[in-house]
Order: C-alpha cells, then sequence, then structure tokens
C-alpha cells in the first residue's frame, strides 16, 4: 500500500520542518506550502489525503483556504487538520464550522499529531491495518 500523502500549510519554516520530520518518521509522504495561495495551488495538484493548515499564514489565512478547498467538490472529503495557535472557543467552533475535520491548537507534542492524523486518515478510508 502506497503512504499516505499529507499536505503541510504552515510559514513557520521551523515549525514546517518539525512537521514533515515527525510525519515522515511515521511513514507519511509530505508536501508542504508557506503560504495560502501555495496550499491551495498544492491541493489541486497533488490531490493530498490530507491536509494539515495553519490558521494564520500570508496572503491567504488559513479560513480563506478552508473555504476554497471546501468549495472546490474535488477537496470536500479530505480531512483537514487545522494547526494553530488561535486556542479561543470562537476560533474553533469557525475552523469546524467551515469544514475543518479537527483542530489541535499549539503548542503540542508530536505524538498528539501523529494520532491526530492517524485517526482522520482511518476515518476518510475506513479502518486500514497497515497505516504507518
Amino acid at each position: 500500500m502506497k503512504p499516505l500523502h499529507v499536505l503541510i500549510a504552515e510559514d513557520d519554516r521551523h515549525l514546517a520542518a518539525l512537521l514533515r520530520q515527525t510525519l515522515e518518521a511515521e511513514g507519511f509522504r509530505v508536501t508542504a506550502a508557506e503560504d495560502g495561495d501555495e496550499a491551495v495551488a498544492k491541493a489541486d495538484i497533488y490531490a493530498p489525503d490530507l491536509i494539515i493548515l495553519d490558521a494564520m499564514m500570508p496572503v491567504l489565512d488559513g479560513f480563506a483556504v478552508l473555504k476554497h478547498l471546501r468549495s472546490a467538490s474535488r477537496h470536500r472529503r479530505i480531512p483537514i487538520l487545522m494547526l494553530t495557535a488561535m486556542r479561543g472557543e470562537a476560533d474553533v467552533r469557525r475552523a469546524l464550522a467551515g469544514g475543518a475535520s479537527d483542530y489541535l491548537a499549539k503548542p503540542f507534542r508530536p505524538d498528539q499529531l501523529v494520532q491526530r492524523v492517524r485517526r482522520l486518515a482511518e476515518a476518510r478510508s475506513g479502518p486500514v491495518r497497515d497505516l504507518p
């Protein structure tokens, strides 16, 4: 079975590198985007299995990217994990109401990220025994 492909949309290069390293160590294939426009373009090009989306990014913020992706039929079923320093209940509700599949506040532990990604990937495809 081919590895699941995760698109990371995160403008903080250090955090993006940590996310990539963590997920690749778990067997995921990773593509990264540094801003909202690049995230939309790479989602169109690569059709990832899952997207990790920072809420606060340059050009297009994560909420605008989320709205764009959810309005396109080819992206509606892709699980999207919002990853952000915004911790308020209103922010969580906004993300989930906008179509985010889950919400993880920064700071987080790498094992929390991996657990959420695996759960979302499994929910998308049904139980899979050989997820990374």
